[in-house]
């Protein structure tokens, strides 16, 4: 029979929603901190049925571990928070930042520590997501998840080793939808966007979707892209490579911050903000 815990989530956005709902679902109380959060957090943490806290004092006196699920930029000063408050338990950081920043955050906390990384999207469907974990402590984490739909894989060796995970794949996916953007932009402005799709109709036809997909699917939540972009650059940097691709998909998307949560949006309009 499986033990129940009680676990801390901060905060509930659309993939934190989904990874307090796999907790549940895995025999776990969630609890949570509406002080401060939007009326849509709140909203998605009601639906979900998660326990609430008064403040952050509350909150990790009340709980064994706390699961961290942020804009990266604001992962250090949130973890900073919290071991303030008192918490010594297990700190899950799932949150997109550069193995550096993992291995601060590891001073910060020590051995309760696990650094975190998710690829794919909410964790909505069986085998869609993918948590990373590695440090000390990632096999208490990853039996905290269980028969969830977030499946969770610890990787061998210390802080840092899942969100250089994370960091490499983001490199990639989010890198690339960036620059698909960019081209486009580039491409109307210079008065060939026509020609280069016609092109692409013959020798790259997917990068035709795919840019239109980047337009729709990445522009509402550009906000939250940037600091991901910063965090892999810093990333790149701090192994002597070029960071200068993912400081230009950070600027791509700061000129898209406009589109939060907008829906239906074309790529015109996509390609309008970024000249």
């Amino acid at each position: 029979m499986k033990r129940e815990t009680k676990l801390g989530l901060l905060h509930p956005g659309a993939m934190g929603v989904s990874v307090g709902r796999a907790l549940q679902s895995a025999g776990h109380t969630v609890i949570w901190l509406p002080e401060g959060r939007s009326a849509a957090t709140r909203a998605r943490a009601d639906t979900a049925g998660f326990s609430t806290a008064a403040d952050l004092t509350e909150l990790v006196a009340g709980t064994a571990g706390i699961v961290s699920v942020c804009p990266p930029d604001a992962a250090l000063a949130q973890a900073r928070q919290v071991k303030a408050a008192g918490f010594s338990g297990i700190y899950l950081d799932a949150n997109a930042v550069a193995p550096a920043t993992a291995r601060e955050l590891q001073m910060l906390l020590g051995d309760g520590f696990v650094d975190g990384g998710i690829i794919g999207p909410p964790a909505n469907q069986a085998g869609s997501t993918r948590l990373y974990l590695s440090g000390e402590r990632s096999g208490e984490v990853a039996r905290w998840f269980a028969g969830s739909l977030l499946q969770a894989h610890v990787i061998e060796g210390p802080a840092g080793c899942a969100s250089a995970l994370k960091m490499c794949y983001a490199a990639y996916t989010k890198g690339s939808s960036a620059l698909l953007l960019a081209i486009r932009a580039l491409a109307q402005a210079e008065g060939v966007e026509d020609t280069l799709l016609g092109e692409w109709e013959i020798s790259q036809q997917a990068l035709i979707k795919r840019s239109e997909g980047a337009a729709r699917g990445s522009a509402p939540k550009a906000w939250r892209f940037v600091g991901e972009m910063e965090e892999i650059a810093a990333s790149f940097a701090d192994q002597g490579l070029p960071d200068g691709f993912h400081l230009a998909a950070a600027e791509v998307y700061r000129r898209l911050n406009d589109f939060k949560d907008r829906e239906n949006l074309s790529i015109e309009e996509v390609l309008a903000a970024l000249r």
